[in-house]
């Protein structure tokens, strides 16, 4: 039976329920539990200053209003990083290549951004739509442009997350498949191949964790308009 190359990204189903939740659920499974103790393991230090050094970044250019979204965003972080990550290897699934999920991610946290705005300083957070100094005849066209342009960052979010890692997995697996049919046809040219097929994988690792980064990232850019 011929496959597409797209089926890789189908949701697997097993009796008929969707495996897409043991997919979410088992990443969290690999991470170690933070022990009361001085002396921790290696393992668990390094997640420590993981964690640290990353809400440090990400929340420096926020006010004390926005470090509130701490924890939040730092399990976000590591969420999605943990999902891009399981998804790389043999014979699993990815369901952040899933549009769905990625918006359902996006728009609650970017309409969680818009509120806290509106409720908190409604006066700034409209003055986003209309630039200081705009022309008299401009101002509609600019209110209407500035306004897509607010709900569309939701959509660019999630489709940026998909984008990227749907072409990585779409690129590794043309390329591993051209490996196998070169084989017995050029061996040389197939090593070459499966040489390119290694960089391409570590390059996908750090595609997956600098994806993760850049959703959170962006996400607190957009709070950062409304604290």
């Amino acid at each position: 039976m011929t496959l597409s190359f797209f089926d890789q990204f189908m949701s697997p189903t097993f009796m008929f329920i969707p495996l897409i939740i043991v997919s979410l659920i088992i990443p969290w499974l690999f991470f170690p539990n933070p022990s009361a103790r001085w002396t921790n393991n290696r393992l668990v230090t390094l997640q420590s200053w993981f964690i640290n050094r990353f809400t440090q970044q990400l929340l420096l250019p926020l006010n004390i209003e926005g470090h509130k979204w701490a924890a939040l965003f730092t399990s976000l972080m590591i969420f999605l990083i943990s999902l891009n990550m399981c998804g790389l290897l043999p014979y699993t699934f990815t369901p952040t290549t899933q549009l769905s999920l990625n918006m359902g991610l996006a728009m609650p946290l970017w309409l969680a951004t818009v509120i806290i705005g509106m409720r908190n300083q409604p006066t700034h957070a409209l003055g986003h739509l209309l630039p200081e100094g705009t022309p008299t005849l401009l101002i509609p066209i600019l209110i209407i442009i500035e306004t897509i342009s607010l709900f569309i960052r939701p959509l660019a979010l999630g489709v940026r997350l998909t984008a990227n890692l749907t072409a990585g997995h779409l690129l590794i697996q043309l390329i591993a498949t051209a490996v196998f049919v070169l084989m017995q046809i050029m061996p040389t040219v197939a090593i070459l191949t499966a040489i390119l097929l290694i960089l391409l994988t570590l390059l996908e690792v750090a595609v997956a964790a600098i994806q993760a980064y850049v959703f959170v990232l962006l996400l607190s850019l957009y709070l950062q308009e409304n604290v």
